[in-house]
């Protein structure tokens, strides 16, 4: 939107955000932009915010999205004296902006973020896994197989940790307690094997992607 600036950035009221509590934040459309990683991409949408008097930014997203507006905060007074030596704003407009404020938002499923309890997103991908294990349990316990779930989080465990934890899994594998060079096979099989004796007809395995 900032990039691309016209239509892309325009007022919002109530009425812009009825029927919408059953939807993502999604719905908002903002997504990362190749073009704003290059100086002239920032440059660009400098020259977009300006237009319409804009000089403080909330910015919800992870590690990308909170790095990339850090760097616009810090380029933004010489963006602007760029700007202003192209003719592309008055030096007047640049003098009401001399800087760029920013709040930031951790919106990240993987809740990886020190100084916060959860962040943006954690607990809609915790809930949407637990509702997996549940229905994946069923499947399992009729063709009394073992699943092996594979979910999100990148170098975090809480999701795979929280949903082994909420869906009843019987082992996880999780970063921050890598399994131990060995026989973890072995001893993993054997906890398998002892849910079974005990009369579970189902196995459920979760790993986290990182």
């Amino acid at each position: 939107g900032m990039v691309d600036g016209g239509e892309r950035i325009r007022p919002m009221s109530w009425d812009s955000v009825g029927g919408i509590l059953q939807r993502g934040g999604t719905i908002i459309g903002t997504a990362r932009c190749p073009a704003f990683r290059t100086r002239a991409g920032r440059l660009r949408a400098a020259a977009n915010l300006l237009t319409h008097n804009i000089d403080r930014l909330v910015v919800i997203g992870g590690d990308g999205t909170l790095t990339g507006a850090n760097l616009f905060r810090q380029e933004w007074p010489g963006l602007l004296d760029e700007l202003v030596a192209t003719g592309e704003i008055s030096a007047e407009l640049a003098a009401r902006h001399p800087a760029l404020y920013i709040t930031g938002l951790v919106g990240s499923i993987d809740n990886d973020f020190v100084g916060t309890d959860m962040t943006i997103g954690a607990d809609t991908a915790l809930h949407r896994i637990t509702e997996a294990i549940d229905a994946i349990s069923s499947t399992a316990a009729s063709h009394q197989r073992t699943f092996v779930v594979e979910v999100m989080g990148r170098n975090c465990g809480y999701l795979a940790l929280m949903g082994a934890i909420a869906g009843g899994a019987d082992w996880v594998f999780i970063p921050e307690l890598p399994p131990a060079a060995g026989h973890w096979q072995d001893d993993m099989c054997q906890a398998l094997r002892m849910g079974r004796e005990l009369g579970r007809r189902d196995s459920i395995v979760v790993v986290a992607e990182g």
